[in-house]
């Protein structure tokens, strides 16, 4: 929200507040209505109405935000919905304050225009069946011209109302949706957005969507109605305003760690940018999600970023499932390959002559992966990472997430695709999940809540690696940890361990992200840190920290 600054007007601000409707006394013209634009020509002669362009000026933005101020406070949503460019929509959300929001007494007070934009507070009572609350907030509207007409108008946006909106959100009071919840870790600690300010927006998430089915109360409150996306992991929770009466909280029992879920939040803080996920390879359950900063998007379960090299796992999978390598097998890594009229080259040039898959694998090195395109369907990848890894499914895990994409591509882009470039996109749970399907032998899909709960369907894989892939697989994890480039990251740490790192090139971006993705007995977990180099030396320690921690 924008910090309050007063506009002096005649001896200072001013905000009168008159009930349903009153007076309001703003800056600019005694009417309140915006002034007509007039022209001159070249000779001075006046050629009557005429359409202006260029900037607006200083008289132009204060008279036309008065009338807006002074028709919303009056009550006449008509008449200021009618000085904006949507003058439909503005007035179906003006009037929603009252009937929906509840809100009385409107008071604005406007600040110090910038440009064309005019900040104002907006002060309200509300009321829902005897119960009253006062409200505030600070919010600012932009005036523009009119490209028909010439004449200075409001541009709408739900933002105008209150900064929270965005389109297709709406203000309520009345009974909470759901009961308040008091969430707690597996071991039943109790799990809040104070102590943990990376789950504010999960916790909210599993409100939305579980509060229902606890023993708790729903209270009154004020709070933002989310639109319907389209796409579930893009749902935003609703978010609470005001709290007018308390509802009574039921306890929410979660799949997370609380010590992990502090170690994940240790190892991402401070960065610029990073998110790291962990779950529990025998059955799926997620275990901490971090992301910094602390809140807004959670890229952990929500992101679609390239994978870079931790997709050689699922590639590694298919290859050895398809019977056209294995650990102890020649699989050389030449310093060029060329699929479909691109031209791949490993970083700084180098090679492996005669190396074996396993230390290819090891190394990371590109092109031992890309020389294998040519012996593949367009679909190959796709069908092992659905089918073995459930990249792409359609997970249930409690919250918004995105499940990963592995899209069907042809020639250079499927080369791409195998070192998890080209179309491939995932995030740290979906990572995070690769190696736990390595670690457990087979696919479980994540979960935040039981799934006893709501009855629930989990996603399935339609199967699991071979055997011999299998084992094959966890080995070349196994080395890469001990003496490959996860090495550094992983030194010291005990247990059944493997690793891959992972470095996703981003065009117009001078470093790539970083990727790290592990597992240590029965714990998973996969980090990214955006633009920062290496996934070994920079996603690693993040991960590293997390396996430690349990």
């Amino acid at each position: 929200m924008r910090r309050e600054v007063k506009y002096g007007l005649i001896g200072g601000s001013v905000a009168l507040v008159a009930g349903v409707v009153g007076g309001f006394a703003l800056f600019g013209g005694s009417d309140g209505s915006p002034q007509e634009v007039r022209s001159a020509d070249a000779k001075g002669g006046d050629k009557g109405p005429k359409v202006a362009t260029g900037p607006l000026s200083a008289k132009e933005v204060h008279t036309t935000a008065q009338g807006f101020l002074t028709a919303w406070q009056s009550g006449d949503a008509a008449k200021a919905a009618g000085m904006t460019d949507d003058p439909e929509k503005c007035k179906a959300a003006l009037e929603a304050l009252a009937k929906q929001a509840r809100f009385s007494k409107v008071a604005l007070t406007p600040g110090t225009p910038s440009g064309d934009k005019v900040p104002y507070s907006v002060a309200a009572q509300i009321d829902y069946k005897g119960t009253k609350a006062a409200y505030s907030y600070r919010t600012a509207t932009t005036v523009q011209r009119d490209k028909t007409t010439g004449k200075p108008q409001i541009a709408w946006q739900p933002a105008m109302l209150h900064p929270g909106l965005d389109k297709g959100d709406q203000l309520r009071t009345g009974e909470a949706e759901a009961p308040p919840i008091k969430a707690v870790d597996r071991n039943g600690a109790e799990l809040t957005p104070k102590a943990h300010p990376a789950l504010a927006g999960v916790l909210d998430s599993l409100r939305d969507k579980y509060g229902a089915k606890t023993d708790g109360k729903p209270g009154v409150e004020l709070f933002i109605q989310r639109a319907k996306s389209a796409k579930p992991a893009d749902q935003l929770p609703d978010k609470t305003l005001k709290v007018l009466s308390k509802g009574t909280p039921g306890t929410l029992k979660t799949t997370l760690d609380a010590t992990l879920q502090s170690a994940a939040e240790r190892a991402v803080k401070g960065k610029k940018s990073a998110s790291a996920a962990a779950v529990k390879p025998s059955t799926g359950e997620i275990l901490a999600l971090a992301n910094s900063p602390e809140r807004g998007f959670n890229m952990a379960t929500q992101g679609s970023l390239a994978p870079g090299s931790t997709m050689k796992i699922v590639t590694s999978a298919m290859l050895m499932d398809k019977g056209l390598t294995s650990p102890g097998k020649k699989n050389p890594c030449p310093k060029y390959v060329t699929v479909g009229g691109w031209k791949f080259q490993n970083l700084n040039k180098s090679e492996i002559k005669d190396g074996t898959f396993a230390q290819s694998f090891a190394a990371s090195c590109n092109n031992a992966f890309i020389s294998h395109a040519k012996d593949l369907g367009d679909d190959d990848l796709t069908n092992e990472a659905r089918d073995v890894f459930g990249i792409g499914l359609n997970w249930q895990t409690g919250i918004p997430t995105f499940d990963g994409a592995v899209p069907v591509q042809h020639d250079a882009q499927m080369a791409a695709s195998l070192i998890g470039q080209g179309g491939v996109r995932m995030n740290p749970l979906n990572v995070a999940s690769l190696s736990a399907t390595v670690r457990a032998g087979s696919f479980h899909q994540p979960y935040i809540v039981s799934p006893s709960l709501d009855h629930r369907t989990l996603a399935k894989a339609a199967r699991t690696m071979k055997p011999d892939t299998l084992s094959g697989l966890k080995s070349l994890m196994k080395l890469t940890a001990t003496s490959g480039t996860a090495a550094e990251a992983m030194a010291g740490v005990s247990g059944d361990i493997g690793a891959k790192t992972g470095s996703a090139e981003v065009d117009s971006q001078k470093k790539p992200n970083a990727w790290f993705s592990a597992y240590r007995d029965d714990v998973a977990a996969a980090a990214v840190v955006p633009a920062s180099g290496h996934g070994g030396s920079n996603a690693g320690p993040l991960v590293r920290a997390i396996l430690t921690a349990g």
